[in-house]
């Protein structure tokens, strides 16, 4: 009596939490459990933005653009910035016409973003 007691209240909590499913699901055994899927985001921002970052954002291995980079994906509702740098020609021309841009200083600033 006193098992089935516990037994009952256990399944209504896992119930209650919405896990029982999950519990008594079990999978077929074959097929390995799947992790949540890693999500990445990569902003391009005009190197001219006004906020006067991108010299630290351009510096490979900067810290203050790794603390700038972070916390612009932090802002964007991201855990962290994965990689940043200078974006290359191939990552933001080829959309719409226009002249390649020529002058390093002039490329856009590529921030990837990931959970």
């Amino acid at each position: 009596m006193r098992r089935t007691v516990v037994g009952t209240l256990a399944l209504a909590a896992l119930t209650s939490l919405g896990l029982a499913g999950q519990v008594f699901a079990g999978g077929d055994g074959e097929t390995p459990p799947t992790a949540a899927g890693h999500v990445e985001k990569t902003f391009l921002i005009p190197s001219s933005d006004g906020y006067g970052v991108a010299d630290c954002l351009t510096s490979p291995g900067s810290e203050c653009g790794k603390t700038v980079a972070n916390a612009w994906c932090e802002a964007q509702g991201y855990a962290a910035a994965g990689s940043f740098g200078t974006a290359a020609a191939e990552d933001y021309t080829g959309a719409i016409d226009q002249p390649r841009v020529t002058k390093q200083a002039d490329r856009p600033i590529r921030i990837t973003c990931q959970d």
